[in-house]
């Protein structure tokens, strides 16, 4: 028989591993570096990730701390910082950037609760394309005669309960998010 799922497993691993950078970036009122690594400094005449200027560090439950390699880039770390979507507002030493987590109020964690039901969804509908890509190769591997009707049945059922294993990972992620962001 026929092995339709094994060349896809990446396929799903990528929709997983996107889902977790989309919910770690999500702020929960708790220091996380990811809520600010992939935010974009100009430095060098480009646009740069801050985790490759920078070494990132969580100081306390509610406090990041900021030590970017080159020291003169501390001005444009701030800005970035302070210019992006977070609503956060750094403090300059000159040589490090605090960044405090203010605490969420309920109507916030709402908020993200609704973001990140969104971001699940996302994922499921990630795993469901792939799925239907699989399943248009199975039928089309029939209708060439290169698989039999039964071979085809079993890779279904096969493909339906590997999705099914998936969407339980990914509904786990979400009520592990939901969890996280609910606490105070």
């Amino acid at each position: 028989m026929n092995n339709f799922l094994d060349p896809h497993k990446p396929d799903f691993q990528k929709v997983i591993d996107h889902l977790k950078i989309e919910l770690s970036a999500l702020r929960t009122g708790r220091a996380s570096p990811g809520l600010v690594e992939d935010i974009q400094v100009e430095a060098y005449d480009s646009m740069m990730s801050l985790k490759s200027l920078a070494s990132i560090t969580v100081s306390d439950a509610r406090t990041l701390t900021i030590d970017p390699y080159d020291k003169n880039l501390a001005k444009a770390v701030e800005k970035a910082i302070a210019s992006s979507p977070l609503g956060i507002m750094p403090t300059n030493d000159g040589k490090t950037i605090r960044v405090g987590i203010p605490q969420l109020t309920e109507e916030r964690r709402k908020e993200l609760l609704k973001i990140a039901q969104k971001k699940i969804e996302d994922g499921h509908v990630g795993v469901r394309n792939v799925r239907e890509k699989i399943r248009n190769t199975i039928v089309e591997s029939e209708r060439a005669k290169k698989t039999s009707e039964d071979d085809r049945f079993r890779a279904q059922e096969q493909l339906e309960d590997f999705v099914k294993k998936q969407n339980e990972v990914i509904d786990g992620m979400g009520k592990e998010k939901e969890k996280e962001v609910m606490t105070v």
